[in-house]
C-alpha cells in the first residue's frame, strides 16, 4: 500500500499552482512498495502525472516510487486518492490509460467527501462490466448510470454527443451476457445512412456491404474479446451483423441486440426495430441527436421513441453530454463549442 505524510512547505520557484493560490499551500508525498506498478501509474514521460495535475490544479513531481503532490489541502488529497486507485490497478497488472486516469479523478471528484474513499477497495464507487480479457470500468457519473441501467433493465436508450461511450459500454454490456451465456448471440444493426456522403453501391456480399457502417462496433468487439472467439463467433452466427432494413418479421430471442446510431431511423424504422424484442432478450439503442443525417424534414424514430417511451416500466433512457466526453480533452471542447449559442445558431435552418 502507498505511504503518504503531509506538511506545509512553500513550492519549487517558477511553479505556479491552477488553484486558489489564496489557500493554504499542502505539501504530500506519497510512497509506492512495487516499482513496476508506479513506472506504470506515472505514465510514459510522467503524462499521467501532467494528466492529473491539470485536472486538479496541482503540481505533481515523481522521483523513483515517491510521488509529490503540491497545492492545495483538498486538490492534494483528490490526487492522493486517484493515484492510490491507480496503484492498485497497476498492482493486480493492468495497464493504466489516459483514459482510466481521466475516469479515476472524475470518480474521485463525484464522492463529494475526503473521507469515504477506501483504497484497499481497489476501485471507485463506479460500476465496471466484467470480462474475461479486462474488466471495463465506467469513468464518469453517466457511464456508471448508464452501466446499471443496462444491468437492470431489458431495453436502454444511450442518448448524447460522440466520445462518450455509449457504444462501447453496449458493446462491452452484449460481450458479458455473450460469455456468461445468459443469451446465445450477439445481434448488431446499424441504418445505412452516409454521414454527408454518398458512397455509391458497394461490393460484396451484405456483410461486406454493411462492414464501413459497423466497423465502430467491429473495434469495441475485437478490444473487449479475443479476436478467434470474434471470428468464430461471427461465422457460427453467434455474433450477426443484421441491416436494420432486413428486420422486419423477425423476433429475436436469448439475443443482446445492439441498434448504434439510432438517431438516423425513421419513425417507422424504429418502431419496428423496437417490435423485434424477444424472450430472454436485451436491447439497447445508441444515437446521437446532434448528428441526424436523414433528409431535410425527415423526424428522427430516436427523437420520437425517447419522448414516447419516456417512463415506462423496463425502459431506461441515459443522457450524456460534453463533460461526459472521454475520447479526448479537445473532443469534449469541440462538443462543446457545437451545442453552444454560437452552433445551435448556425445549424438552424434558414
Amino acid at each position: 500500500m502507498p505511504k503518504s505524510a503531509a506538511d506545509s512547505p512553500s513550492l519549487a520557484p517558477g511553479r505556479k499552482l491552477d488553484s486558489d493560490l489564496s489557500e493554504p499551500e499542502t505539501q504530500i508525498v506519497v510512497a509506492f512498495d512495487d516499482n513496476r506498478a508506479a513506472s506504470v501509474l506515472v505514465g510514459p514521460y510522467g503524462q499521467h502525472l501532467a494528466l492529473i495535475e491539470r485536472r486538479l490544479g496541482v503540481v505533481a513531481d515523481s522521483r523513483g516510487n515517491h510521488v509529490t503532490l503540491a497545492g492545495s489541502r483538498d486538490g492534494c488529497d483528490a490526487a492522493r486518492r486517484v493515484l492510490e486507485t491507480l496503484y492498485k490497478q497497476a498492482l493486480n497488472g493492468s495497464d493504466v490509460t489516459n483514459g482510466d486516469v481521466e475516469g479515476a479523478v472524475r470518480a474521485i471528484l463525484a464522492q463529494g467527501s475526503l473521507f469515504d474513499f477506501d483504497p484497499r477497495a481497489g476501485k471507485t464507487s463506479f460500476d465496471e462490466i466484467s470480462l474475461r480479457k479486462r474488466p471495463v470500468r465506467a469513468r464518469t457519473a453517466a457511464q456508471d448510470a448508464y452501466i446499471r441501467a443496462l444491468k437492470r433493465n431489458e431495453l436502454v436508450f444511450g442518448i448524447g454527443p460522440a466520445g462518450t461511450g455509449k457504444t462501447w459500454l453496449a458493446v462491452a454490456q452484449a460481450c458479458q451476457l455473450f460469455e456468461r451465456k445468459e443469451v446465445d448471440r450477439i445481434i448488431l444493426s446499424r441504418p445505412a445512412v452516409e454521414a454527408g456522403e454518398r458512397l455509391g453501391f458497394l461490393p460484396g456480399d451484405m456483410r461486406e456491404k454493411v462492414d464501413p457502417y459497423l466497423r465502430p462496433i467491429y473495434d469495441a468487439l475485437y478490444d473487449l474479446m479475443d479476436a478467434r472467439i470474434v471470428e468464430r463467433a461471427l461465422q457460427s452466427g453467434e455474433i450477426e451483423i443484421a441491416p436494420l432494413a432486413f428486420m422486419r418479421g423477425r423476433t429475436l430471442t436469448n439475443a443482446a441486440i445492439i441498434l448504434d446510431e439510432a438517431q438516423n431511423t425513421t419513425s417507422m424504422q424504429m418502431k419496428m426495430f423496437l417490435t423485434r424484442l424477444g424472450e430472454n432478450s436485451r436491447m439497447i439503442i445508441t444515437g446521437d441527436p446532434s448528428q441526424i443525417d436523414l433528409p431535410n424534414g425527415q423526424q428522427s424514430g430516436l427523437a420520437e421513441a425517447s419522448k414516447l417511451l419516456a417512463g415506462v416500466e423496463g425502459i431506461a433512457q441515459v443522457r450524456f453530454a460534453a463533460e461526459d466526453v472521454i475520447r479526448h480533452e479537445l473532443v469534449a471542447r469541440i462538443v462543446a463549442a457545437y451545442e453552444g449559442p454560437s452552433g445551435a445558431a448556425q445549424r438552424k435552418p434558414s
